[in-house]
């Protein structure tokens, strides 16, 4: 049913239970399973070399986000692609979806406090809200 499989990755507890689902639907699918991170930047960098340093940045600073999920897909023999971004994590996790032109995104269900997802809303439900593929939100 879901031949290809995005699972979005901030480095959370809830993000790699996220993944754990991911790795067991691929298996039982034999998905092609993509997993990507985001390291967030300022919507408004003074200067184009901030943009460029956040990048270089992103990469060193998942390297240990990498690293365990990795290990987790060689565990559960799922080939695991990996994509990190620098940008913003709602629009770029979605647009990547939409390139990668997959059939499920898996997120994991973070919370920030009730009173800020009451006036806010939180990253997960606009990813719901935007996606264009269906979204399993696990908590």
């Amino acid at each position: 049913m879901f031949s290809k499989i995005l699972q979005a990755n901030d480095g959370s507890e809830h993000a790699f239970h996220a993944l754990s689902l991911a790795l067991l639907i691929a298996k039982q699918n034999n998905s092609e399973l993509h997993m990507v991170s985001v390291e967030e930047i300022d919507y408004m960098p003074e200067f184009l070399e901030e943009v460029r340093e956040e990048t270089g940045t992103a990469a060193r600073r998942f390297h240990g986000v990498l690293k365990r999920a990795r290990a987790m897909a060689e565990a559960a023999q799922v080939q695991l692609i990996t994509h990190v971004i620098t940008g913003h994590p709602v629009r770029d996790v979605v647009l990547l979806a939409a390139d990668l032109k997959v059939d499920l995104l898996v997120i994991g269900a973070t919370g920030h406090s009730a009173l800020y997802e009451r006036m806010i809303g939180s990253r997960a439900d606009r990813i719901v809200q935007l996606a264009q593929c269906p979204v399993l939100v696990v908590k």
